[in-house]
């Protein structure tokens, strides 16, 4: 771990009893949704993490409890340094706090996140679909998500998928 980023680690971690992950020299400390707000906040004011440059989601299904990491990409110019808030939710009805009272950007990132993957957040100003039409179903990049394509045909399966083609019924 970078030497800068240890006192903000520990910092992170005295308030908010965060877990720690390191992968690949990247720091990812894990908030409860409640403590979310409080979290970003103190990055901003205390640690100079001006700029939330990244806020997404990842969907472990199968996997319920979490089946969500909500993640915020937190990086301070100034300091040249990067931490990453993550955010475990459960399936059942997604929900966390807005951070868009924080940081001005999460608005739409926010509206991303419930378009693509159904994820609520409360207290958000504008909770519009953002990408998918408004009478669209359905979060396209939750992983249970049906896919609905064509199976790509191929010298080896040929045959088997020119046999369920519609015209071969006719």
């Amino acid at each position: 771990m970078d030497k800068k980023i240890e006192p903000i680690v520990k910092a992170v971690q005295a308030h908010f009893s965060a877990a720690l992950e390191e992968f690949r020299s990247e720091v990812h400390l894990f908030v409860k949704p409640e403590q979310i707000v409080d979290a970003l906040t103190l990055l901003r004011d205390e640690h100079h993490f001006e700029l939330l440059s990244a806020l997404t989601a990842v969907d472990y299904y199968p996997q319920t409890s979490p089946r969500f990491h909500v993640i915020y990409q937190m990086t301070s110019l100034a300091q040249n340094l990067s931490v990453q808030l993550r955010v475990p939710l459960d399936g059942d009805n997604p929900r966390v706090p807005t951070a868009a009272r924080v940081y001005d950007v999460a608005n739409w990132r926010e509206r991303e996140l419930l378009d693509m993957f159904g994820i609520e957040f409360d207290g958000h100003p504008d909770p519009r679909r953002i990408l998918m039409p408004d009478d669209a179903e359905g979060h396209p990049l939750r992983r249970d998500f049906p896919l609905g394509y064509e199976e790509p045909q191929f010298t080896f399966n040929f045959e088997e998928i020119d046999l369920r083609k519609p015209y071969v019924k006719e």
